[in-house]
């Protein structure tokens, strides 16, 4: 509903190995400046701001496509992986609890399953694998 069938066979037919979300913004511009000519736009600011604002639209979609134009790199994932995976064995190792025999003050109680680190491994891990 936005393009007329003219201009669908217009835009299918353009060769292009890429994605061709610039070519409606070409359109734009030209029908801006034919309409400047005509005197539908009256003064040339208005035309200004109103193609700056479409080179900023056309600006955030080009960045969009550089984002789906390069992956994540599989290394970055196993990297993250190890560092996780990595990270909750040191936590095993580090936040065990203290001897109660040997008697040091405030620490009494003495747990023997770390349960809030176990709740943050499968939180991460789970978070990981999403």
């Amino acid at each position: 509903g936005f393009m007329t069938k003219y201009e669908r066979k217009l835009f299918d037919d353009l060769k292009s190995p890429h994605l061709k979300y610039w070519v409606p913004f070409i359109w734009f511009g030209n029908l801006a400046s034919k309409a400047r000519k005509e005197g539908r736009i009256r003064d040339s600011v208005d035309l200004q701001t109103l193609m700056n604002e479409m080179n900023k639209y056309r600006s955030w979609c080009s960045l969009l496509f550089g984002y789906d134009w390069v992956g994540i790199p599989l290394v970055y994932t196993q990297v993250v992986t190890l560092a996780v995976y990595t990270f909750f064995f040191a936590c095993l190792i580090g936040r065990q609890f203290l001897d109660t025999d040997q008697g040091y003050q405030g620490h009494d109680l003495d747990i023997y399953i770390p349960i809030f680190t176990l709740l943050q491994f499968f939180f991460y891990a789970g978070w990981l694998k999403v």
